[in-house]
Parts: structure tokens; sequence; C-alpha cells
């Protein structure tokens, strides 16, 4: 059995930045143990697995130790794959996952992927938290996601993680840092403690960060980096119940797994 695979790195142009993600077009659904063996054969940050259904496609996201419930950037990816090879003429391509239907717009040179927004709930700045990430936030929310407000964007870029530390904050599947930006409107990191790692650029928190961001800046058109050593570049909407999140896309490989 042959599967295509590409690997893509979103939210960039250029090339060695972004996110990277494995896409795999499958003709036929794979079991879910088959998807993780693959997508910790390529140990990617996230592996999408699109497979066509009438009127698109299904997807499915799993990082190298687990399945996760919504991956943006792999999305983005997805969509780059599904749109430039299997439908070079369409406009847009929907996906549908355990979360909802997903949808992605070609957008010039680039791509526009429309997400939930969601607000997260502010919570009490603990000991705990401030202890795990061995400084002091001045405002701290969640989701599925802690996200936490330092004071500038010098302090999003400085901070260190402290896996360990931070493992101990299990409540939440990752740890978003983040401050208003000097060029950009805010800026960003993301951390995962189970994977001890951090996020290039990461889609599915800019579903609470730009809500958060609209409302702190009252603005609904941002743009967003993120600060990680490969780095990204997102722009954003905030519109009704949707967040749409603009980037582009760039081929880094295409080739075939056997199974």
């Amino acid at each position: 059995m042959k599967i295509p695979y590409f690997v893509i790195d979103a939210f960039t142009g250029a090339g060695f930045k972004g996110n990277p993600a494995g896409v795999c077009v499958l003709t036929h659904p794979l079991k879910p143990q088959q998807m993780q063996e693959i997508a910790a054969r390529n140990n990617l940050p996230e592996t999408a697995f699109i497979c066509r259904q009438a009127g698109g496609w299904s997807i499915r996201w799993f990082t190298p130790t687990f399945e996760i419930d919504l991956c943006g950037h792999a999305t983005l990816a997805a969509a780059f794959a599904a749109l430039n090879f299997y439908g070079p003429q369409a406009a847009e391509v929907k996906f549908t996952a355990g979360c909802g239907s997903l949808t992605v717009h070609r957008c010039g040179k680039g791509y526009e992927l429309v997400l939930p927004a969601k607000m997260p709930q502010q919570i009490a700045v603990t000991d705990e938290i401030t202890r795990a990430l061995g400084v002091k936030p001045l405002k701290a929310w969640q989701d599925r996601d802690l996200y936490v407000l330092l004071p500038d964007e010098d302090a999003v870029k400085n901070f260190v993680p402290d896996y360990a530390k931070l493992q101990k904050l299990s409540k939440w599947l990752g740890i978003v840092v983040t401050a208003c930006g000097r060029q950009a409107d805010f800026v960003s990191r993301y951390f995962c403690p189970e994977l001890m790692d951090e996020d290039p650029v990461t889609g599915s928190v800019h579903c609470c960060l730009v809500p958060l961001w609209a409302s702190a800046l009252a603005k609904t058109k941002l743009r967003a980096v993120q600060l990680s050593p490969r780095g990204g570049e997102l722009f954003c909407s905030l519109a009704g119940d949707t967040v749409r999140l603009g980037g582009e896309a760039k081929l880094y490989l295409k080739g075939e797994i056997y199974l």
C-alpha cells in the first residue's frame, strides 16, 4: 500500500521557517494505531491524515505520541496539498473533523483558515502557575491550553521554559506566553510540556488569542507573530464566532509512504 505524503511548512513563504506538518492522503481510513505509528515515524510536530468524502475531506491530526483535537498549521498544510495537487481549480477546501467543519480558502498567494473563535476563561494567577513559569504573569486564562500575559515582547522572546516544572501544570495541554508586539499587534510562543518542546507556529491557539487581543486592542484585524526559533506570521481577523487565520505555505517534500 502506497500513501502520497507531503511535508509542508505552514504560516511562512520561506523555506525552513514556519511550522512543518506531514500530510498523508488516504484512499480509505486507517486504524488509529496505524496513523499514530506513521506520525511517530515522521516525528514532525503534527501529521494530518486526510481522506476524500462527499463534499470534501475528513481530517485527523497526530503528534508523535498522541492524537490532537485541532491543529491549525497542519490543516493549512493539508489544504495546500488538497488544493494544489487534488483540486487545482478549487477556490476552497472543506474538512470534517471531530471538532466540526473547517474551511480553508485561497487568499492571494496564501490561504485563509476559518476556525471557531473561543474566548478563554480568565483565572487567577496562582503561586503554582508562577512557580512553574519562573516569572509572574500579569494575567492568565484557560481553555484547552493555559494562556499567560507577560509584560512585553522581550519577556516573551526571552522566556526560558523549565519543562520539568511546566509538566506540573498537567491540567492544560500546552502553555502559551503572549504580549503586545512592537511591530505586530501581538506575539506569542507555545510550549508542550508532554513533548518537552516548543511548537514553531500554532494555529489552534489563535482561536483564543485572537478574541483576547481583539478585545484588548479594540480591533478585529490583527497581525500576529509567533516568536519561536523558526518563527511564523499570521494575519488574523475576528468575524462573529469565527477566527480567520491567513498565511502562506511552502512545499518541502513530496513522496510516498509504503505500508
